[in-house]
């Protein structure tokens, strides 16, 4: 059950540059103006502080793939499942849903349908990666395999196209060993740690990846829209076959931007009353003025 995207084409290619300013295929144009000739361009980042970015990612989610294993093993799938999943889904929190929907009792469809919708988000990143990174075809459907969440929040905000290529490198690849070589351990000692539940193993890669969303939150809209979802998978935990509320936690997105669209409308209409208020008492001031005269 591969959740690989495969990225599109590069779509934002800067074609037809003025001559003294030529930007190559696949290549971005100084983020900033540039500097002296020969210089970097002016906002461009270290690459050994990419990496050490990169890396501190890659290594702190890719030890909670211990977890992963340890939880997989704990509900009832075989070494190679635990194992296959980790290298070909690579994604983990559709990866823990999927094995928490299972030791829940929940339906395998559920499961896989819960797992699936997950990952999908995926596919929104792919979009926005391959216009930033602008790789070579051949390495695409490589590269699709390392578009998850941490190397997204690794690669957008990297100032220049070289720093965005090296964040998501480093970041993939630490990520990708180091979370496949923790399951098979994980997996390994399961018996040896006894009951998982006790441990709360299962917990450790949400919470990495709440580290890494919450300061992306900037906005009232996103903040609203992440509590929302979480009081609606919540709240219907207990009502709801596991992994269901995985799925229907997704309808705060549209809730949210629906009434965030209502509050705008309404106030848009209040500010073109006030406008045309404003307008006519100048209208008929202007007017009385004259008439004065």
């Amino acid at each position: 059950m591969a959740e690989q995207t495969t990225l599109p084409e590069g779509v934002g290619e800067s074609a037809g540059a003025p001559h003294g300013n030529a930007v190559g295929p696949g290549e971005q144009p100084a983020a900033t103006g540039a500097g002296p000739l020969g210089a970097e361009p002016t906002g461009a980042k270290p690459d050994s502080a990419v990496i050490r970015d990169a890396l501190g990612v890659g290594i702190a989610v890719g030890l909670s793939g211990f977890a992963f294993g340890v939880t997989s093993a704990g509900s009832g799938l075989s070494l190679l499942q635990t194992c296959a999943l980790s290298l070909a889904v690579f994604t983990g929190a559709s990866q823990f849903a999927l094995v928490g929907a299972l030791a829940a009792g929940g339906n395998p469809y559920t499961a896989a349908a819960g797992a699936f919708f997950l990952g999908v988000r995926n596919s929104f990143y792919g979009l926005r990666l391959s216009q930033l990174l602008a790789l070579p075809r051949a390495l695409r459907p490589f590269a699709a395999q390392w578009v998850i969440d941490e190397t997204t929040a690794v690669t957008l905000p990297q100032p220049t196209r070289r720093a965005a290529r090296i964040g998501f490198a480093v970041t993939g690849l630490t990520l990708y060993v180091l979370w496949n070589l923790t399951t098979l351990l994980g997996a390994l000692g399961a018996e040896a740690l006894g009951d998982t539940d006790t441990w709360g193993l299962d917990a450790a890669s949400p919470a990495v990846f709440l580290a890494l969303l919450a300061p992306m939150l900037k906005s009232t809209t996103e903040r609203v829209t992440a509590a929302l979802a979480v009081l609606l998978a919540l709240g219907l935990l207990p009502v709801v076959p596991a992994g269901v509320p995985v799925l229907l936690s997704a309808l705060a997105a549209p809730a949210v931007l629906f009434l965030s669209g209502r509050m705008k409308g309404t106030g848009g209409e209040t500010a073109t009353e006030k406008e045309r208020a404003e307008k006519h008492t100048r209208t008929s001031t202007r007017t009385r003025t004259e008439g004065d005269r």
